[in-house]
């Protein structure tokens, strides 16, 4: 699950979190983006398509008694970014495997299930039944009140969509971002899915956001700064002629959802350097058009405001001795 970036040295509290309504500026908070748009784009992507409209939301699935839950879980808090990089001991390294294993296996299955007339609630009960049948509590579920045990964002969605009754069609695109809580610790992963045959231009998109996650994965080591991810990134969205989502950002995770460091994708100065046996995710996000966000009244919702589609994939990567391990591959 996509962690938001702080803007311009804006505080990421929380407990500041405002309706778009009343911000004339993009906003962001640990873990929600909130953006006004002062002036239309000057060109659209939507080539006859549709913008997608929020729809009514089922309730919050239960998980049973005996899973154990994140700190957050029980009254749908939303924690500030936790600023101890996620550095592991051997223990720690055996369970931060089995959360990543378990939750490329849960992303498998879920990404089975794309296809024209399936509905993202659909994605979302086989997510949870799958992740909590494993003993695991799956992250996303009342993460600041988030409703939804995964993410799934369509078409002109950035990322944090909520799953509803809305049936996928043909054309469409659909990332899904799983996070599961297994023991202790999570993993985190996600990938864009086509519903049916892409176009060629749907296409470029995501193959170009694919490569800029191997590319970003291929710099990664012990010492490396960690703003080489989002050099490596911006060069394949150059290369491509598409844009990088700057608003939000990968992060630490174990044994928290999201901590330091904060791992921007596009080309920046930020300091740190990445540490031996340290997690974080790398999840950037490409758009064919503007990069600007917009934000639905849900404070979830992330979408483009000029239609183009939106595409984003995602790993938990570990730093060895010797460059990084991907845990999130089967």
């Amino acid at each position: 699950m996509q962690q938001a970036s702080k803007l311009q040295g804006l505080h990421s509290s929380a407990q500041h979190a405002l309706r778009p309504s009343v911000r004339s500026c993009v906003r962001v908070a640990a873990g929600k983006g909130f953006g006004v748009v002062k002036a239309p784009p000057k060109k659209d992507y939507w080539n006859g398509r549709a913008p997608l409209q929020p729809m009514q939301i089922s309730p919050m699935r239960p998980v049973p008694a005996s899973i154990p839950r994140p700190p957050y879980a029980d009254r749908g808090l939303l924690p500030d970014l936790d600023n101890r990089p996620q550095v592991h001991n051997a223990e720690g390294l055996k369970k931060m495997r089995a959360a990543c294993k378990l939750a490329a296996e849960v992303l498998a299955q879920a990404g089975s299930l794309v296809k024209p007339g399936v509905t993202t609630e659909e994605i979302d009960i086989a997510v949870h039944e799958m992740t909590i049948a494993a003993g695991a509590y799956p992250s996303p579920r009342n993460y600041g009140k988030f409703p939804k045990s995964v993410c799934t964002s369509v078409n002109e969605v950035m990322c944090h969509g909520i799953p509803d009754g809305r049936p996928l069609r043909e054309g469409d695109i659909v990332n899904i971002d799983v996070t599961v809580y297994l023991n202790g610790y999570h993993g985190d992963t996600s990938r864009t899915f086509y519903v049916g045959t892409p176009s060629p231009s749907t296409r470029k998109l995501v193959e170009a956001n694919e490569e800029a996650l191997r590319e970003a994965i291929q710099v990664c080591g012990p010492g490396v700064p960690c703003s080489a991810i989002g050099a490596a990134c911006g060069a394949v969205a150059a290369k491509h002629k598409l844009t990088v989502v700057r608003d939000f950002i990968g992060h630490g995770v174990g044994t928290v959802f999201h901590a330091a460091p904060q791992i921007f994708h596009h080309n920046n100065n930020q300091p740190g350097k990445m540490q031996v046996n340290q997690t974080f995710t790398i999840e950037p996000i490409f758009v064919e058009g503007s990069n600007r966000v917009k934000m639905w009244k849900d404070q979830w919702t992330a979408t483009t405001v000029d239609g183009g589609l939106a595409a984003q994939c995602e790993h938990t990567v570990l730093i060895t001795l010797t460059g990084c391990e991907v845990l999130t591959v089967l």
